[in-house]
């Protein structure tokens, strides 16, 4: 009888363990354009990092992030710059 093999679900947090990872994965999600995916990208990365210390990074609530980074969230521009601000990350306009 063959050995057993135990899979787990792939999940991205896992990977973004520095601060090139996930300037790399943010910069790929950004590129790309899609507002959903780059409220995905930034609801990993602050998975990652732990929700808690975002909260305090920002200055916003729990509930503020995990509504505007969880399914269906819509950040405004404040928390959008707030949560990079935090995360170390700037955005810039390449033509």
């Amino acid at each position: 009888m063959a050995d057993k093999i135990e899979l787990k679900p792939w999940d991205v947090t896992e990977y973004l363990d520095s601060e090139e990872m996930i300037a790399e994965y943010l910069a790929v999600v950004f590129e790309e354009g899609d507002a959903e995916l780059i409220r995905v990208a930034l609801n990993d990365v602050a998975r990652a990092r732990g929700m808690s210390d975002l909260q305090k990074q920002t200055g916003l609530s729990r509930s503020a992030l995990y509504k505007a980074l969880g399914e269906g969230g819509n950040p405004t521009l404040d928390t959008l710059l707030a949560i990079l601000k935090a995360l170390g990350v700037k955005m810039s306009v390449v033509g």
